[in-house]
């Protein structure tokens, strides 16, 4: 009688190595450098990392991605930085990118305030710089300019920094992304609806509607380590002590438009958020449309200016340009 020889297992992806421990979930033979624990047995490499695919990734309260790093904060304070020192090495960006609405440019390089049949050439949002409305955001006074100087652009660095890390740890980047841009197009939607023959540049804005979203999501949470109803007192006495030396329409538009988004991200379900914020840019373009409208019209049909307001204005001035 012969006698049968049974061959011995390999693993199936080294198959030199001989091995008698299967994969509990393909059935495979594995040799123990392609083990991986699982919660009952062993697994091989590949059903482990089929299995990675369908864990779900663990998301904020608000529904966002998890993020250790507060990357978009980070970000927007480097694009600020860059684009201070850009405004130090060519003043003459602020004149082509800060928020004005509407004004007239000479031939001789002047700026003046906007009034019909002077031949002069129109400039600002109204005359279809639309991405004022965001570069201005972007922008400060420079450290010769005004009362505030270079305090202008630390202040609302260290309040980006303080707030956009705990906003931004709440809600993921992306969400905080759309949030922050609202804020700060609300802030320069405001300023155009309000005044639009002012040059307003700054962050704050946006830093009100960060302030905004805090105090919602911390009430909304019930967990408030910055202390957001202080903090919201706060900017509300600064809203209204800044009145008259700075731009209280940039910020309160900032605080209106950052404050409806965040109870729309606080109380709306996670598949809305994205529908929320696109009803918040529609309206906010919306406004705008009807505010250009609105100025073609007016100057179109004869109006004119006070004596005072026809006098020309040169940017770079003490008090010219609105601080936000």
């Amino acid at each position: 009688m012969e006698e049968q020889i049974s061959e011995v297992p390999t693993c199936y992806r080294h198959s030199k190595s001989e091995t008698y421990v299967r994969c509990t979930r393909c059935d495979r033979y594995i040799c123990p450098d392609c083990m991986r624990d699982a919660a009952v047995g062993h697994q091989c490499v590949e059903c482990v990392r089929e299995g990675n695919k369908s864990v779900r990734q663990a998301r904020t309260v608000f529904g966002g991605k998890v993020s250790a790093v507060p990357v978009v904060t980070y970000a927007l304070i480097v694009i600020i930085v860059l684009a201070y020192a850009g405004e130090i090495a060519m003043p003459s960006l602020v004149d082509r990118l800060d928020g004005l609405g509407i004004g007239l440019l000479g031939a001789d390089g002047q700026y003046y305030v906007y009034e019909s049949d002077t031949g002069l050439t129109p400039i600002g949002v109204a005359a279809g710089e639309w991405y004022r409305l965001i570069t201005a955001n972007f922008l400060h006074l420079q450290p010769t300019e005004g009362g505030f100087g270079i305090l202008h652009i630390v202040f609302n660095l260290y309040w980006l920094w303080t707030l956009g890390r705990a906003v931004e740890e709440m809600l993921g980047r992306l969400r905080f992304v759309g949030l922050y841009l609202l804020a700060a197009l609300g802030s320069s939607v405001f300023e155009y609806l309000i005044s639009p023959d002012t040059e307003a540049v700054g962050a704050s804005g946006a830093i009100f509607g960060l302030a905004a979203a805090y105090f919602v999501f911390s009430r909304r949470l019930g967990h408030d380590p910055l202390g957001g109803g202080r903090l919201m007192m706060f900017f509300l006495i600064w809203l209204v002590i800044s009145a008259g030396f700075t731009s209280w329409e940039g910020h309160l538009g900032g605080l209106i438009v950052g404050g409806a988004t965040a109870l729309a991200l606080a109380y709306l379900p996670r598949k809305y958020h994205l529908a929320a914020m696109g009803a918040m840019l529609v309206l906010l373009a919306v406004l705008v449309a009807v505010k250009t409208y609105d100025l073609g019209l007016f100057w179109s049909s004869g109006s004119s200016l006070n004596q005072g307001d026809v006098e020309a204005y040169v940017r770079g001035l003490p008090g010219e340009v609105a601080r936000q």
